[in-house]
């Protein structure tokens, strides 16, 4: 009997005995332009399936900071400076943390689902949590001493003292991110995007209006917008436990178990591993942000830049590739794939999503070009501001596009579970190339923020040529034999009993 849940992507196929899926035709057989054109537009199809909601979903999530950080615009500008020192440095450096390590998840319920092992996803949930719920209390220390820190590291004292107390007021915010993180991976690896996009759609039209409300027309200020976000993110959380709990997930949930404490050292490791890989990405620009704190007139160089990197974000959202969010559309997609022992069309699935990435992205960054002088308005009351982001426009579509890039083929990485090695990837080209030639530019030949940015975006540009070497030396088939060892190792106990 067909599951009604089963994602469009396996329903031209069945698992056998060992879990795997036999492909007739397809990818596995073309032989002309014709065929690849037409397999291509199949694919599409199937990503699409899956991208769609997911990133209307992390559209949707990533707005809840951006809209409050718009509303802090027309506040003042030392509101901005603050609301975006917070979410870019301090919620930016636990944010990264969590996500990463969340991803653990992402590679093995993705390879779990792909097997057909759904006993083992609500298990591996469980022990993220664990570990993503400890961290968050740890990290919680880091909110608490904002003020100092951010003084510490040579912050203008008058935003380090407003980012410090916002900081103190969104420690609610940092507990939900620990629960979100493995909740969104658990869902994701089943394909349920329709779901998380209801939810999160309905938590951004709330707030949306409450912001509008608690911070304009009742002037509540920082206070109301540190309540609206906290708000938002709990009520996105507490919808999708609701869901899970009610049995929607079939096998995929059957309740708490003990066994979430098993191997949880391995666990930690990989989420470590993970977290090292993305830690690097989301930080790489939430240094930009700090070092924009040290030019000249820092409230309208944060601001600027911080408008930036919110159209950044988004553009890579709409243009699937981002954020910690919508890259999952191809790890689940390369995993499932290497899980059910397709290594071709893992591969294939690559080549898809890359060049839909690139032609989005260029659309957008020409929209966006077309627009420099008018899209600014929307965020800010500052002349002086405005006038910053026009003149970093150019370059901020130049970003969009290597940006829509980068993720999808470090996404494809997590999906096979290349972390650590990505991970040294990052490391050289961001920090020992990228940063360097960015301070170098922006404080020694005076280039101001443009200057900082360029040299940033230079280590992606190296980083973006390494990965795509990387994908293309890889032995696919090699790797779907690997990721069905690795489902072996972690199933456990629920592994070897299918086998049975």
């Amino acid at each position: 009997m067909e599951d009604e849940h089963e994602p469009l992507l396996n329903r031209e196929s069945r698992g056998n005995r060992s879990g795997f899926i036999e492909f007739e035709g397809g990818i596995e057989s073309i032989k002309s332009l014709g065929e690849f054109n037409r397999e291509f537009v199949v694919e599409s199809k199937k990503l699409w399936y899956l991208a769609g909601p997911a990133i209307f979903t992390s559209t949707c999530l990533y707005s809840l900071g951006a809209i409050t950080q718009a509303f802090a615009g027309h506040v003042g500008t030392l509101e901005l400076a603050a609301v975006s020192v917070e979410n870019s440095v301090i919620a930016g450096f636990s944010y990264g943390l969590l996500l990463g390590m969340g991803s653990a998840l992402e590679t093995l319920c993705g390879q779990a689902y792909g097997a057909g092992q759904l006993d083992m996803l609500g298990i591996y949930m469980q022990r993220s949590w664990v570990i993503l719920i400890t961290t968050a209390l740890i990290l919680s220390i880091f909110y608490v001493f904002a003020t100092p820190f951010l003084i510490l590291i040579g912050q203008d004292h008058r935003i380090a003292d407003a980012a410090g107390l916002f900081s103190l007021y969104m420690i609610p915010q940092l507990l939900a991110y620990a629960v979100y993180f493995s909740i969104q991976k658990f869902l994701q690896a089943q394909s349920r995007m329709m779901s998380m996009a209801v939810i999160a759609s309905t938590a951004l039209l709330l707030h949306t209006f409450f912001s509008w409300l608690v911070m304009i027309k009742l002037n509540w200020g920082m206070v109301g917008a540190a309540v609206v976000l906290n708000g938002s993110w709990w009520f996105i959380v507490v919808a999708q436990l609701v869901y899970i709990f009610s049995g929607s997930c079939g096998r995929a949930w059957s309740g708490f178990s003990w066994k979430a404490f098993q191997n949880l050292w391995a666990f930690v490791r990989l989420s470590l591993a993970s977290a090292v890989m993305l830690c690097l990405e989301v930080w790489y620009f939430m240094v930009l942000i700090i070092f924009a704190g040290y030019l000249k007139n820092p409230e309208v160089s944060i601001d600027g830049l911080s408008m930036c990197m919110n159209i950044l974000a988004w553009a890579v959202m709409v243009a699937i590739g981002s954020n910690v969010a919508t890259r999952i559309v191809k790890h689940v997609r390369v995993s499932n794939e290497l899980g059910a022992g397709h290594a071709r069309t893992a591969k294939f699935s690559v080549v898809v999503v890359v060049t839909t990435s690139f032609m989005l992205g260029f659309a957008i960054s020409m929209i966006l070009l077309a627009t420099k002088n008018e899209w600014p308005k929307a965020f800010t009351n500052s002349e002086a501001v405005k006038k910053l982001v026009s003149e970093l426009t150019p370059l901020l579509c130049i970003c969009i596009v290597v940006s829509n890039v980068q993720p999808v083929l470090s996404g494809a990485a997590i999906g096979v579970g290349w972390q650590t090695l990505v991970a040294y990837v990052n490391i050289g080209c961001y920090y020992f190339f990228g940063i360097p030639l960015g301070l170098l530019l922006g404080y020694k030949l005076d280039f101001g923020v443009t200057g900082i940015w360029s040299g940033m975006l230079a280590g992606t540009g190296v980083q973006i040529l390494i990965l795509i070497w990387m994908t293309y030396r890889t032995n696919w088939n090699k790797e779907a034999s690997i990721a069905g060892d690795r489902i072996k190792h972690w199933g456990g106990e629920v592994a070897k009993a299918s086998d049975a």
